[in-house]
């Protein structure tokens, strides 16, 4: 009928595209903080090649800065990487979160694995369809990856020629553009208690503790409050990727009702 269009081969669907789209903005907003990171990991004493290896390497933006930041503070290098390790345990979350997702093997696991971050993570779970979920976080986790490396390289190579950067108002663009994505999803009363409880959990424990305890405590109260809560909506059913049970043996197949519901003939009789 010449009143219906069809979709073209290899159209993206409205969904896909608006992952994309999302991924490419929220890559940029991060990439650009990789400007403060090159110039502040020089400052703190390490030169273009160290400061790019961790880039490539670790690419955990929470755990360089922390890395550097017990470097410029005179900590020991054990200091340094125990205090980076730390805040990296994080992504092995992230990695179980995406993994159902994802659904990959061999080398597109390991690439998987090496850009699931904050960002491709919160990006990917923001989506509603999974083909959208798929391709924002591939979207975000290398567009992160090639902008973080490139502005690092950018910002090593300035050094001391860039002063300060967060005087430009980096560090502040990452920060801003994830909290924009996550904040509708804490619409939900047990979201807004979820965040609360670890908000809390952080402050707390910030001058008492070493760095990345905090970020795991607040973790772990998130995780716990999930597991206490757990999925019972067939909303949060859906979410979790759970299936209603398949019929037993007494219930009847394609139905609800068990078998031994009366038949329309013998409710008339």
């Amino acid at each position: 009928m010449s009143g219906v269009r069809r979709a073209r081969p290899g159209a993206r669907s409205p969904e896909v595209a608006a992952a994309v789209r999302q991924g490419v903005s929220v890559a940029v907003a991060t990439g650009l903080y990789g400007v403060s990171f090159g110039a502040l990991a020089v400052v703190a004493g390490l030169d273009v090649l160290q400061t790019m290896a961790l880039s490539l390497l670790l690419f955990s933006g929470g755990s360089q800065f922390a890395l550097i930041g017990v470097v410029a503070a005179g900590g020991s290098p054990v200091a340094a990487v125990a205090t980076a390790s730390l805040l990296g345990v994080r992504n092995t979350l992230y990695g179980a979160v995406v993994a159902p997702i994802l659904r990959v093997r061999g080398w597109r696991r390991l690439a998987a694995a090496q850009v699931t971050i904050d960002e491709s993570t919160a990006v990917a779970v923001a989506q509603g369809d999974p083909a959208a979920a798929r391709a924002g976080f591939w979207t975000t986790g290398v567009g992160v990856f090639v902008l973080w490396n490139a502005f690092t390289l950018l910002g090593a190579l300035a050094g001391d020629a860039l002063g300060d950067p967060r005087a430009w108002g980096l560090d502040a663009a990452a920060a801003a553009a994830f909290l924009a994505l996550v904040w509708p999803r804490l619409a939900p009363r047990r979201a807004q208690l979820v965040a609360a409880l670890a908000v809390v959990t952080s402050l707390v424990l910030v001058p008492v503790v070493p760095a990345g305890i905090p970020v795991l405590a607040a973790a772990a109260v998130a995780v716990v409050v999930g597991l206490v809560g757990g999925p019972t909506t067939p909303e949060r059913l859906a979410a979790a990727g759970r299936r209603p049970a398949a019929p037993g043996p007494d219930t009847a197949p394609g139905t609800d009702a068990p078998t031994d519901a009366p038949t329309d003939e013998e409710a008339a009789r």
